[in-house]
């Protein structure tokens, strides 16, 4: 896939209000260990899997399904797909993940898309794959430091070739991708980085 734009973004376009607002939110609910790859296929992780899981992966988070919060971000995904030239059919947005990264933790590099379509879900989910990808600044880059969000511009993992996206570190910023790109963050070395992640979901590519 030739792409002309790898990314878009929004910078600061989401008020301090609303990004408190967030945070606060999300800090009332029961957090979860961040899950990735074949790890989010089993119902109970044993102590090697957690040892394993956290050389990939390791943060907290929370699920969300506000409407709010879809309402004001979505728009900004949808005008990404148009203003990028990506023009990728998606008709849904999977929840909402509310990703808290305290001292040393981080997500290495890897991309969204599961190996094969969403299946026995419901007719939002079933055969679609994640298509955008986008990431949400809730933190004031004053209040952390490490915690960088790279992005690579080839779809293999290379990590030589890769941008640091400092566009997007002032709060409330936007950043949107397609999903099949490597990305990843880097650990945070002071604060915590509190940020949210949406995937707009839609058919597989022809």
């Amino acid at each position: 896939m030739n792409l002309k734009n790898i990314y878009w973004y929004f910078q600061g376009v989401l008020d301090n209000d609303f990004c408190d607002q967030i945070i606060k939110h999300a800090n009332t609910q029961k957090e979860k260990i961040a899950i990735t790859g074949k790890f989010g296929k089993k119902k109970r992780l044993s102590k090697q899997d957690k040892n394993d899981l956290r050389k990939q992966r390791d943060s907290n988070v929370v699920w969300l399904n506000d409407r709010w919060i879809y309402d004001r971000i979505v728009p900004y995904i949808n005008m990404a797909n148009k203003n990028a030239d990506w023009n990728f059919q998606t008709d849904w947005c999977e929840s909402i993940q509310f990703t808290k990264y305290k001292l040393n933790q981080f997500y290495d590099w890897h991309c969204d898309p599961s190996d094969t379509p969403y299946q026995n879900i419901n007719e939002n989910f079933n055969g679609k794959i994640r298509k955008l990808s986008a990431t949400v600044q809730l933190s004031d880059p004053k209040d952390y430091k490490g915690g960088d969000f790279e992005l690579q511009p080839r779809t293999t993992n290379k990590p030589n070739h890769k941008i640091t996206l400092k566009e997007v570190k002032p709060r409330g910023s936007i950043l949107v991708f397609p999903s099949h790109l490597w990305h990843r963050v880097k650990p945070v070395t002071k604060g915590i980085r509190y940020s949210l992640v949406l995937w707009n979901l839609g058919y597989p590519f022809k």
